[in-house]
């Protein structure tokens, strides 16, 4: 967490520090219990198709609502997490910087590329609907076939940077050992385009929850509750926030 320290001294209040941290423990004790929730269930809503991209997308022109939830899902899962990564690499570093660093940033590089991979997805979602299903399969097949570099280039941390922030996170006592074991098992999510789900993958989003939900709610219970007269300006500010995303969203 980023952390700002603010001296009092010269105001009319009593001198005292007030210390601020980013994204603080209610940011990211909510994204540790819902990221982990929503990637659970976009993985758990694909399951009995075929891996590959050809069945994804025949899958997609059958049941385009399905599909494309689950995907949806997935991917809000992925932004959704990126809170929750920053607080536990925090705690990590409070007595394993490197273990914490470099855990923790190869994971946040991973989750980027993944964001990207399923803005691709909707790009061939939308290519069914347009043009048909084998002119979508043509365009992701020879997305493939294209020399990217940038994302392409992440695919090693996105496998090895959930085993060092494991390791990290028990060596930090942040998590016991079978919940580190649990969050080491997501080095083995399949990274790409189109890629469907299968019961190993399901497992190992599972132990991203196993691991992470338990510690969401331990950081929530440790934070400090704001004042009534926030929560109630706060709500629906959020509401009315979420539903003007939404509609500006939609409006391009």
């Amino acid at each position: 967490m980023i952390t700002a320290t603010v001296d009092r001294q010269h105001t009319a209040e009593p001198h005292h520090e007030r210390i601020f941290t980013f994204p603080g423990p209610w940011l990211g004790g909510v994204s540790l219990i819902i990221g982990p929730c929503l990637l659970l269930a976009g993985t758990l809503l694909r399951l009995g198709v075929p891996f590959f991209f050809p069945h994804q997308l025949a899958a997609y022109q059958r049941q385009p609502t399905l599909i494309s939830t689950a995907y949806a899902i997935f991917l809000a899962g992925t932004i959704a997490l990126w809170p929750g990564i920053v607080v536990v690499a925090t705690q990590v570093g409070v007595t394993r910087p490197a273990w914490a660093l470099w855990g923790g940033g190869m994971v946040m590089f991973g989750l980027f590329a993944r964001a990207f991979h399923y803005g691709v997805n909707t790009f061939a979602f939308a290519l069914v609907d347009s043009a048909g299903l084998s002119t979508a399969t043509h365009a992701v097949s020879s997305y493939y076939a294209y020399r990217e570099w940038v994302v392409s280039s992440f695919t090693f941390a996105v496998m090895l940077g959930w085993i060092v922030l494991a390791i990290g996170c028990f060596l930090s006592r942040t998590l016991r050992l079978l919940p580190a074991v649990a969050l080491a098992l997501m080095s083995g999510l399949m990274v790409g385009v189109l890629k469907g789900s299968t019961w190993a993958s399901a497992v190992q989003v599972a132990g991203l929850a196993v691991a992470f939900v338990p510690l969401g709610v331990t950081f929530l219970r440790g934070a400090d509750i704001p004042p009534s007269r926030v929560l109630w300006r706060t709500v629906p500010l959020l509401l009315l926030f979420a539903l003007g995303s939404v509609v500006l969203g939609q409006l391009g």
